[in-house]
């Protein structure tokens, strides 16, 4: 049987746990992603645990949050002074927030802090500092 190398196309399904079991991504209930490796479109750690996988088998990775979505980087927290945001916003700790920059990309925030005058924005992957576990199954190869 053949086994999944660098630049193969798969179709992956996977479930995705933190490490206290939290589930919080999983495509048992869609379609498996179809993923062309060395491309950059998975985190390192998913890629890694993919390599040398044959059809229709599943196992278990454990990915360090550096092969993952790194550690939280104090530099991606924001001050934002409450008078730049639109007058109907109550920001609250956790809210999620999509920025768009001038040249269309979106980027998803995270309120932080909420002080009397100013929020602070959490730039920061919402998985950023988390090692994780995911179950792979892949479904195909090619």
């Amino acid at each position: 049987m053949s086994k999944v190398k660098e630049n193969d196309t798969v179709n992956v399904h996977y479930t995705g746990k933190l490490s206290d079991g939290t589930v919080f991504d999983s495509s048992l209930e869609r379609e498996p992603i179809r993923v062309t490796l060395g491309q950059g479109s998975l985190i390192p750690g998913f890629e890694k645990g993919l390599i040398d996988m044959e059809a229709n088998e599943k196992k278990t990775v454990v990915i360090p949050k550096e092969e993952a979505y790194g550690e939280v980087r104090k530099d991606m927290f924001h001050p934002v002074k409450k008078e730049e945001l639109p007058g109907d916003m109550k920001p609250e700790v956790g809210m999620g927030l999509v920025a768009t920059s001038p040249d269309g990309v979106e980027n998803q925030l995270r309120v932080a802090e909420v002080h009397d005058d100013h929020i602070i924005l959490d730039a920061n992957h919402p998985l950023a500092g988390h090692d994780l576990t995911f179950e792979l199954e892949v479904v195909s190869i090619g």
